[in-house]
């Protein structure tokens, strides 16, 4: 009976450090997206892609403000679905959800399999399907036995990043100051070079954005690491002051070097991906290596958050009873072991669907993913515009504000409607925003049956007792 009880007051643990969640905060950004993605992103816009990163970094920016607001309020594993569940409705919150969910448990199998393929490369007599199993099998490991254990992880991992970015701005910075004794690059007159500043139009500046946007998420992360550590509220305070820094550091800076060494139409640019073309052009001696080495860190370190934030979100649903009553099952160290499982599982499943179908399935069910994250801020922002109004009408005070309210948080609603909008009538986004569209439906018709379904069975439950 005892032991009844004991596992029915069992919750989440305080089981990060503070210095876990700090290196969490700082490099929770840094992914792959940056050292290769961003080629893709360059050879778009050419040296733009600065503007296109500025502009998507002051939406970020925003939104984090909007939701270390709602977090510093509220605490929660289940962050912005607990908070559209509350200011929006319980269907709000079971859709985003379930779309953040999805979205995370397909992004994992996509970090295994690119961790895996550089691993393969190194040892090609192991095949790649069983480096990328390893690879879930080690880290899933990691995030049962306790939160700590997840924290130690991806502590270091951010390290290993933060480290590998700062050396790569110190390095082109000599190079760009003529200091680099390797090679005879100097200046950034790769940034007017080669067609202009904006060789493809202000068009591409906002095809820019669309891409870059992709690399930013995960920001919101450090909002759910937070409530398993002492003094929440403090972490996610400082955690969203340091997104201004980060974003300037990390992507600003390190791009600005990057499209001023590199031609933004060197064909070695997306072969190889921008910052080990950048360390080639400055003749660094083992510049793939190096690259190759930092890219499977941030995988790896990608696809470890990814496990912890999906199995939070599942554990948050089902501790509203949105999931099914498993997921909120908590180990004696503190961890959702289904919700854990399950995400794992659903990881596995994308990686089995992958090798069986190469290129079918699994690209089918990636394009699902493509507008989710603009759902995810729409919903932060629109949760962060009624429960501020219903704070300042019940008088209550909050320990932190968004800047300028509303004006600033309509100006990302309209920004976001305003993308969205963009993407469904562009031929390059159409099909994305579409699948994500008819997956976001399906999750909202059947949280709405499932409320219907509740309804009914309480009246026949009441009509039971009066008869």
């Amino acid at each position: 009976m005892a032991s009844l009880q004991q596992k029915k007051q069992r919750s989440l643990q305080h089981g990060l450090t503070s210095r876990q969640v700090s290196m969490i905060s700082i490099a929770g950004i840094i992914g792959a997206g940056l050292f290769i993605g961003s080629s893709n992103a360059i050879a778009t816009a050419g040296p733009a892609i600065l503007l296109s990163y500025a502009i998507t970094g002051l939406l970020v920016l925003l939104v984090m403000r909007m939701l270390g607001e709602m977090a510093v309020a509220n605490p929660d594993s289940g962050s912005f679905s607990t908070y559209a569940s509350e200011a929006i409705g319980p269907w709000a919150g079971f859709t985003i959800g379930w779309l953040y969910w999805w979205f995370w448990v397909l992004i994992i199998p996509v970090e295994a399999i690119a961790g895996a393929d550089i691993l393969h490369a190194w040892f090609p007599a192991v095949p790649s399907w069983l480096f990328a199993f390893l690879i879930m099998i080690v880290l899933s490991c990691t995030n049962l036995v306790s939160v700590k254990n997840f924290g130690e992880f991806e502590y270091w991992f951010a390290l290993v990043k933060v480290i590998a970015i700062l050396a790569f701005i110190v390095v082109c910075t000599l190079a760009v100051s003529g200091f680099w004794p390797l090679a005879q690059v100097s200046g950034v007159s790769q940034l007017w070079a080669n067609g202009g500043f904006m060789p493809n139009g202000f068009g591409t500046v906002l095809g820019g954005v669309l891409i870059t946007i992709f690399s930013f998420f995960g920001a919101e992360i450090v909002t759910i690491a937070a409530d398993e550590t002492a003094n929440p509220r403090d972490k996610i305070r400082r955690a969203t002051n340091l997104v201004v820094y980060r974003i300037a550091i990390f992507y600003l800076a390190s791009i600005f070097l990057v499209v001023s060494l590199v031609a933004w139409n060197d064909p070695g640019l997306k072969a190889v991906g921008s910052f080990q073309r950048a360390l080639e052009v400055l003749n660094v001696p083992g510049a793939k290596l190096l690259v190759d080495l930092v890219v499977l860190v941030a995988v790896t370190s990608c696809m470890n958050s990814g496990l912890y934030t999906a199995s939070r979100m599942l554990y948050s649903l089902g501790a509203r009873g949105e999931a099914p009553a498993q997921t909120r099952r908590i180990s004696g160290s503190g961890v959702p072991t289904v919700a854990v499982l399950l995400s794992t599982l659903a990881g596995f499943a994308g990686c089995l669907v992958n090798y069986v179908f190469p290129g079918k399935v699994f690209g089918f069910l990636l394009s699902t993913t493509g507008a989710i994250a603009l759902l995810v801020y729409l919903v932060i922002a629109v949760s962060q515009l009624r429960m501020r109004a219903r704070a300042e009408c019940e008088g209550r005070a909050l320990e932190l504000k968004m800047w300028l309210f509303p004006w600033l948080t309509w100006l990302v609603i309209g920004v976001i409607v305003l993308v969205l909008g963009y993407m469904l009538f562009s031929d390059a986004y159409r099909y994305e925003t579409l699948m994500t569209a008819g997956v976001a439906c399906a999750i909202l018709a059947l949280s709405l049956s499932r409320r219907r379904g509740a309804v009914a069975s309480r009246d026949a439950t009441a009509v039971g007792k009066s008869a």
